[in-house]
Parts: C-alpha cells; sequence; structure tokens
C-alpha cells in the first residue's frame, strides 16, 4: 500500500520510505501605511505552500538511492505533480523545490549503508496541471 503518490513516483516501505512529513502554510496580507496609527491590512490570497519529506533508508531494505534518482528525473522535468496520500486525500500539484541527500556507513565498495534524505516541494496552480494529460496519474 502507498504511502504517498508523487505523480508517478510512489513512496512505498520498499522504495523510500519518509518518517516525517512537514506542511508549511502561509497567507498573504497586503499593508497600507497610515499617518499616526498602525499599517492597515488587507488579506490579498493564499501564499506559498510547501511539503517537506525526510527519512533515513537501509540499503538492504529499500531501494533509496535508485528511488532519490527517480525524483530528480521528475525534478528536472519541472512538471507539477499531483501529490495524493495513501488514503486518497489530495494535496494538490506540486513541483520538486529541493532534495538533500547524505549516506553514511558504507560497504568496502564504498556503497552506503544509510541513506538520509529530505524533499521539499512547493504547492503550484491546479491550472498548471489541466495543461498535462492526468489520466496517467489516477
Amino acid at each position: 500500500m502507498p504511502m504517498m503518490t508523487l505523480g508517478t513516483f510512489v513512496f512505498t516501505l520498499r522504495t523510500l520510505p519518509y518518517q516525517l512529513q512537514q506542511r508549511q502554510n502561509e497567507w498573504r496580507h497586503a499593508a497600507s501605511e497610515r499617518v499616526g496609527a498602525r499599517a492597515a491590512h488587507q488579506y490579498v490570497g493564499p501564499g506559498e505552500e510547501t511539503i517537506e519529506f525526510s527519512g533515513e533508508v537501509v540499503q538492504e531494505l529499500s531501494a533509496g538511492e535508485v528511488s532519490l534518482n527517480v525524483l530528480r528525473d521528475l525534478a528536472e522535468d519541472g512538471q507539477p505533480l499531483p501529490l495524493v496520500d495513501g488514503r486518497g486525500y489530495v494535496y494538490g500539484a506540486y513541483v520538486i523545490k529541493g532534495l538533500q541527500e547524505g549516506k553514511s556507513v558504507f560497504f568496502k565498495d564504498g556503497a552506503p549503508r544509510k541513506v538520509e534524505f529530505n524533499l521539499s516541494l512547493l504547492r503550484v496552480d491546479e491550472a498548471s496541471l489541466q495543461q498535462h494529460d492526468l489520466t496517467s496519474f489516477f
């Protein structure tokens, strides 16, 4: 069963399991300066929304390095991807903003036994998804 899907990439215990998911939302308020009073503020809409996944994988139990390379390829495409959790909740359209990777506990041949990662996603306008054929995603 998937933990989460980002476009065609599926987060599972065998691909790239994450241990922490953080979501941050911002809302924009424009300020108009006033003489002798605090600035007047007006809500002008939603701001940035980001989601970060972090975790560590042990090479004997998952395909962590291969999965990270697949995510790099998706990031290089620069296309917005639907983000859906394993319960079917649709978060919206996201692009991959950043990917950090750390390797440790090495085998004799230099291959890492443990890989730590941090994946940053940025929500984009759903209208950008409509430009693409989504039948392959759902």
